[in-house]
């Protein structure tokens, strides 16, 4: 292949990536690639004419397939479920090696430490003993779940599948913003996009050097398989109106698992059987849920869960079934107990971290009350218990009064908020249907497994906003998503 001058490459790359060189190029205040890293991976990266699969007419053409195959997720709005396409843009994030490298590093150190976190509060609870961390943050937590105390799920794992957040600065530095180790979904969409790229343009990836993210079945298989405690692997899904129905399906059908309803499911003397379309019970070892805590089972949480499996928690309690994600670790993915993440990774592991939190300010402290109080007006003020984007507000965009009532609520209920500094992360184009390109912001879930050991699946989702300057990406947001190329070398 023809080197690309390096003139071309800034006109045409689509991307940022992980800026290690002093120099770096902005355009139009966009941080694009380091000059080095450019320079580095040109060989690597697509010349002139070989554009096309960024073109208008190939996003087109995979958001069509995907509407085709059912690639959708669905949200209640006003009392109705409504399923809509989660859009895909075809202009790729792309994560030299080297970075990759350095975010594979941190995410695995930073996943090990929160495990161990969850074996520990679960159990002797050591790190509130030794005052690292206040009780309060612990047992007040809706994540926390004293039914699942000294609980030892198989192996000892407790998050098999973490969703960790992460955007990155204009200077280049990657910033941890929220970890998510209940139900993490959206592995699926890069995976399906990818699979549908090949598809519309099946030159793309022989002529580039990306790391193949098609391994991902595979590694939650392999993550299934080692806790399972002898059965069959089961998806568990709450049904086709669950947002993301698609992603349940579709997992199981890469992985080989089956996809089932609580009505398949049933609990005899702490063992857990699943009952086939023949009328054939077979043991099950791992359940994959993507069902909440609270309706997991409702002889132990929500009694009026018509979607749980009764009795489910008396086969895991026993051993004799493992739950992925185990039930309870919401009281690790709590943003208030975010803020003590880094204390975790040194008390546990005796490690500094090698990925920073975005700054955060515990309204609980004092002293970081008085700060969030007299500086509210550049901070992001958010919710410990709400997800999905929801529950974060920004202090520039609220009026006066309502500036005055949230001062007012934070002082009353300090444990509820947390505030950060609002970080300045990087737009990434994302094309337009005349072929134009804009700039959005966008952040990064990478996809950490735990199983015999702990690996960083070499993709991840690229979620952007479609809102001029709207640092909110979340799909349920009305934000789209785009592929995330890892380069090989």
């Amino acid at each position: 292949m023809t080197k690309p001058q390096f003139s071309s490459i800034i006109k045409q790359t689509p991307h940022c990536g992980v800026c290690f060189a002093k120099r770096r190029v902005f355009v139009n205040n966009r941080l694009l690639l380091d000059e080095a890293v450019l320079e580095k991976h040109a060989p690597f990266l697509m010349g002139e004419t070989e554009m096309d699969m960024f073109s208008t007419a190939s996003a087109q053409e995979i958001n069509k397939l995907m509407i085709r195959y059912g690639v959708k997720f669905g949200i209640y709005k006003n009392g109705e479920f409504i399923e809509q396409l989660f859009p895909y843009d075809a202009v790729p994030r792309i994560i030299s090696r080297d970075e990759f490298v350095f975010l594979d590093k941190g995410l695995v150190q930073r996943v090990d430490a929160l495990n161990c976190f969850l074996a520990d509060i679960y159990s002797k609870a050591q790190i509130v003993s030794d005052k690292v961390i206040p009780e309060e943050f612990i047992y007040i937590s809706k994540g926390y779940l004293p039914q699942c105390n000294n609980i030892v799920p198989p192996k000892n794992v407790y998050s098999h599948i973490s969703g960790i957040d992460l955007v990155q600065a204009k200077t280049g530095e990657w910033y941890i913003l929220e970890d998510n180790l209940r139900v993490p979904s959206g592995a699926s969409y890069p995976l399906i996009a990818r699979e549908l790229c090949r598809i519309a343009n099946p030159e793309a990836f022989s002529q580039n050097n990306v790391t193949d993210n098609r391994n991902y079945s595979d590694m939650l298989r392999e993550t299934m398989d080692y806790v399972n405690c002898g059965g069959v692997n089961v998806i568990l899904t709450p049904g086709r109106y669950n947002a993301a129905y698609f992603e349940h399906s579709y997992l199981a059908e890469r992985t080989g698992a089956l996809l089932a309803g609580a009505s398949q499911l049933f609990v005899e003397n702490a063992v857990l059987y699943v009952k086939d379309y023949l009328g054939i019970n077979a043991k099950v070892g791992a359940v994959y849920r993507r069902i909440s805590d609270e309706y997991l089972d409702p002889m132990t949480f929500h009694a009026d869960s018509l979607i749980g499996v009764p009795h489910i928690m008396d086969a895991y309690r026993a051993g004799n079934a493992a739950i992925i994600n185990a039930p309870g670790n919401g009281v690790a993915d709590d943003k208030g107990i975010y803020y003590f993440v880094p204390k975790m990774i040194k008390y546990y592991l005796n490690e500094e971290p090698v990925l920073q939190n975005a700054p955060t300010y515990l309204p609980y402290y004092e002293d970081d009350l008085k700060y969030t109080l007299e500086n509210i007006k550049k901070l992001v003020i958010k919710d410990v218990s709400e997800a999905g984007g929801y529950g974060v507000v920004f202090g520039s965009e609220l009026t006066a009064e309502k500036l005055a009532e949230l001062k007012e609520t934070i002082k009353r209920e300090p444990r509820r908020f947390i505030s950060q500094e609002v970080i300045e992360f990087i737009d990434l184009d994302i094309m337009e249907p005349d072929g134009s390109r804009i700039a959005r912001k966008a952040d990064l879930r990478a996809y950490v497994l735990t199983g015999k050991t702990t690996r960083v699946w070499p993709s991840g989702l690229t979620r952007f906003s479609r809102i001029e300057g709207s640092y909110i990406v979340n799909s349920s947001q009305g934000g789209g998503f785009k592929d995330t190329w890892v380069l090989s070398r």
